[in-house]
């Protein structure tokens, strides 16, 4: 009798612990989403504040010793995406910065103090760093002397809030890590952009431009990140379209037309809530949200919750003893900071070389007629041609057309993102001497010749230009031959010899940035080049400003080779990016036949007629 219930007991009592057993494993399961996720990646979003000294700072961008700092727009930001696999595998981080460009000082110091906070986990082969390309923002942060003349040297304040931002981007993107899944769609956005060198882009061979329908890239592409347990919680994409819907006269800081595009995007996902999956933007559905003319609204207002913490404040003794009565506020404020997935949105740049925002054309102030076709002068003029955007003549008005335009397009893009990247995390990463390569190149008899690159130079059209911000003096795009006075006038700097001469032909050189050495370098010659890879979509970090055709021309020569060469694992369905500006800055890259016209694009092409061809080789 006593036996029995002894085994009645120990039987009860060990059921009673399986089962206590089983709940207490499955609540584990329920609340462990690194265990139960089929999630292929690791997602982590963060961002930023790198808005910088918005008084008496030159702006970078149009190099207008004139143009300073007098106020702010709206602020600037650094946003950052980290991917990983699961299971400590590779991992990669994008950061897209409100800025005109990156700098690779800039990187330096960013990896440097990444190194110190996580070891290897994070560096220069991991990590890109990108600019919008906006004009209106502080400069003097980047180390070349070309790009920090206008701003009279190196300002420190400039390059330490954009270190600081970076790292602080990275750092909350790496706090946010979780599992995710990540979409990706693309649309063509028409309204956004227009040639701004189109005699330029004529002289490219008819056979290759009958391909394509417009003569600038109309495609955004755009990835979604969406968490397992929060949804989405941002997303990023690439659109070509230049940061000059401001002008070369404002002088207050601003991210321009793509600044404002991701303002829009953070605030709708804010107002309207998120996850939303189904339906597609309009304008009905944003008009609420806007860019005011002159100190935004979009300057972010006072937390909500500084009440209470000046409640919780108020309740802790002066001695700094016991807290008092107040600990539900305390506990109200910490579930508030903890576990609140932002979303981050970023309007990155691509090639946008050619590309400008003034989708209206350019026309002569002086007469309101069109500007001359092919050297955009007016009278022979060219201080006189301006482009004209949407809400010309205000040029606040211009900038949130464009950057609505651009939030409308990837608003639609992300509600109806359906196609799921799969596959490996992966990126390459190298160094190449671009004054000095060697390129194979194809002649007119089909036969192959081998050129090279050349050491940096800036032609007479470069001084010109643009029809987004003209020049001074008389200069004006499309010179081929130069101009006595003010060839004395560069040689007095340094005058190039014969063979970079004959390496830059046509370009009639104005500055021998490559061979000016004094007080240090002037311009670039070593350039990082890196592949980033998520799955289906690789992403082409470059730094400079590629035209349409010649970004085309980099896209699939990439695409073929990635194809050819993979054995099945990459295929027709592979998205390829360009995403310019990217890790250092090193001007522009033409076709060859572009640079031929020595226009603007062409003139600032640094490393002669074959830049083009050695990076695609």
């Amino acid at each position: 009798m006593e036996a029995s219930s002894c085994l009645r007991y120990q039987v009860c009592g060990f059921g009673l612990s399986w089962i206590w057993l089983c709940l207490l494993l499955l609540h584990l399961l329920q609340n462990c989403s690194l265990v139960l996720s089929d999630s292929p990646y690791l997602v982590g979003m963060g961002s930023y504040d790198i808005t910088g000294p918005a008084a008496d700072v030159n702006m970078m961008g149009y190099a207008n010793a004139e143009q300073v700092t007098s106020g702010i727009h709206f602020r600037l930001k650094s946003r950052a995406f980290i991917v990983a696999e699961p299971d400590d595998g590779k991992r990669v981080v994008f950061v897209n910065l409100d800025a005109c460009m990156a700098s690779q000082l800039v990187n330096i110091k960013v990896l440097e103090r990444l190194k110190a906070r996580y070891g290897d986990l994070y560096n220069e082969n991991n990590v890109a760093i990108s600019g919008i390309h906006t004009h209106a923002g502080p400069g003097g942060y980047l180390q070349y002397v070309v790009y920090i003349i206008t701003s009279l040297g190196f300002v420190r304040q400039s390059f330490d809030v954009i270190v600081d931002g970076i790292e602080q981007s990275i750092v909350e993107a790496h706090n946010n890590l979780r599992p995710g899944k990540i979409y990706v769609n693309k649309g063509d956005l028409l309204d956004a952009g227009v040639n701004r060198s189109p005699s330029g882009y004529l002289n490219n061979p008819a056979e290759e431009r009958s391909k394509y329908r417009y003569n600038v890239d109309k495609e955004m592409t755009l990835v979604k990140f969406v968490d397992d347990e929060f949804g989405p919680v941002g997303s990023f994409n690439w659109f070509a379209t230049h940061g000059t819907s401001m002008s070369r006269t404002n002088s207050l800081i601003s991210g321009d037309n793509k600044g404002a595009a991701a303002r829009f995007m953070e605030d709708w996902a804010e107002q309207n809530g998120l996850p939303k999956q189904t339906g597609h933007a309009n304008s009905d559905d944003f008009g609420s949200l806007h860019l005011p003319r002159r100190v935004s609204t979009i300057i972010p207002e006072p937390d909500e919750i500084t009440d209470d913490l000046m409640q919780l404040a108020s309740s802790y003794k002066a001695s700094g003893g016991r807290i008092l009565a107040s600990s539900n506020i305390t506990r109200r404020i910490r579930n508030t900071q903890k576990n609140n997935a932002k979303f981050v949105s970023a309007f990155c740049q691509s090639n946008c070389g050619d590309v400008s925002p003034n989708v209206l054309g350019a026309f002569c102030i002086d007469t309101n007629l069109p500007c001359d076709f092919n050297h955009s002068t007016c009278n022979g003029k060219n201080e006189l041609c301006y482009g004209r955007g949407p809400g010309y003549p205000n040029e606040f008005e211009s900038t949130r057309i464009i950057g609505n335009r651009q939030f409308l397009k990837a608003a639609d893009l992300f509600n109806s993102a359906s196609e799921e990247l799969q596959g490996k995390v992966d990126y390459r990463h190298t160094y190449l001497d671009f004054s000095q390569l060697e390129v194979s190149v194809s002649t007119s008899t089909g036969g192959q010749q081998v050129v090279k690159t050349c050491p940096a130079a800036m032609g007479f059209s470069f001084a010109a230009g643009t029809t987004d911000g003209p020049g001074a003096f008389d200069f004006k795009q499309g010179d081929d031959k130069g101009n006595p006075f003010w060839r004395l006038v560069g040689g007095i700097l340094k005058k190039p010899g014969k063979e970079q001469v004959e390496c830059q032909a046509p370009k009639p050189i104005l500055l021998d940035t490559g061979e000016m050495k004094e007080p240090y370098d002037w311009a670039p010659a070593i350039l990082p080049i890196q592949i980033i890879r998520i799955g289906q979509l690789v992403i082409l970090s470059v730094p400079g400003e590629f035209t349409t055709m010649a970004g085309r021309r980099l896209r699939d020569a990439v695409k073929n080779v990635l194809i050819s060469g993979s054995n099945g694992e990459f295929n027709s369905n592979t998205h390829v990016v360009l995403a310019g500006l990217t890790n250092t800055y090193s001007q522009y890259v033409t076709t060859f036949e572009e640079y031929q016209v020595q226009r603007y694009e062409g003139a600032s092409t640094l490393y002669g007629p074959h830049t083009l061809s050695a990076y695609i080789q």
